[in-house]
Parts: structure tokens; sequence; C-alpha cells
């Protein structure tokens, strides 16, 4: 066996270890144990131990002032939530789900004889329009949702995982 064989035999185990050892230790950073969502601020950090990991400029729901007092107000809401699930095959290309309606919020909506809502997400941009990128925060188009671009929900979806706290401040 010559040598440049040789080579070529350590390159391919080289690389078959490598594809074969890398889902298996994968490298991972700090994930998210809060989401901080700033409405006025059109501003969505994302802090691991008091810190911020990652801030994302977002679009928020039609009717962005105030919280969401009922189904259909077009508004995001504000109070304490959790990620309590996620949608690979959501029609805005990646969604996590945050858990609205809160107590508060169906007892306030109750006492007004409405319906709270829900299906409250993070998500990127409705699929087939992913080429708007960034520019989809020059309004606020969602039905109460916050938006994000896709690669930037890709990311938030390997740094937050289910069960973080989500803050959504005025």
């Amino acid at each position: 066996m010559n040598a440049i064989s040789m080579m070529n035999g350590l390159n391919i185990l080289i690389i078959s270890f490598l594809l074969v050892a890398l889902p298996v230790f994968p490298v991972q950073g700090p994930m998210a144990e809060k989401i901080l969502i700033e409405k006025k601020a059109r501003r969505m950090t994302l802090l691991a131990k008091g810190k911020a990991l990652k801030v994302y400029k977002i679009a928020l729901g039609r009717n962005p002032q105030g919280a969401k007092e009922r189904e259909g107000d077009d508004k995001t809401p504000e109070g304490i939530y959790t990620v309590d699930a996620r949608n690979k095959n959501s029609e805005y290309h990646l969604s996590l789900h945050i858990s609205y309606p809160n107590k508060d919020d169906k007892r306030r909506a109750q006492r007004h004889g409405l319906s709270p809502g829900g299906n409250i997400m993070i998500h990127g941009i409705k699929k087939g329009f992913g080429w708007i990128g960034r520019f989809h925060r020059w309004f606020d188009w969602t039905r109460g949702c916050i938006a994000v671009t896709d690669s930037e929900i890709e990311e938030i979806d390997r740094l937050v995982p289910n069960g973080t706290v989500v803050e959504i401040r005025s």
C-alpha cells in the first residue's frame, strides 16, 4: 500500500468517525432560561443566568397597544407564561406555543363575558414568504403572536426548551 492510499484510507476513517460521533456527542452552548419580550421596544431577549444570550427585533399583533383582552382583538398578551409546545409543521415556518391564557387572562375575559382566545406563538414568517426576511418587522402583522425571521426562529427553537418562562411586558 502506498502513502497516498494510506492517507485516503485514514481520511475516510476520520470522516466516518466524525459522522458517527457527532450525533452522540453534540456540542451545546447555554440554553435560555427565560424569554423577555418588551412590546414597546419591539425586542425579545433570551436570558441565561440573568444575562442576555440573544436579542431579536420582533413584530407583534396588528393592535399592539395594551394587553390582549379577548379572542380576535389582534393584541399580543402581557404577563408571565411558558413555552409549552412547539410546532415544526406550523404554517409560519416553525413555532413555539406560549401558555396564554393564564388564570388572570381567563378571569379578566370571563368578567366581561368574553373568550380570552389562545394559540399565541413565537413564530417565523408565513411559509412561502421567508424571502421577506427582516423586512417583516416594518409593521405589526400577526394576530397577537410574536414574529421573527425564519433563521431566527430556528435558532430560538434550538436555544429554548419547553418549560422556559416567557415574560411579556408592555
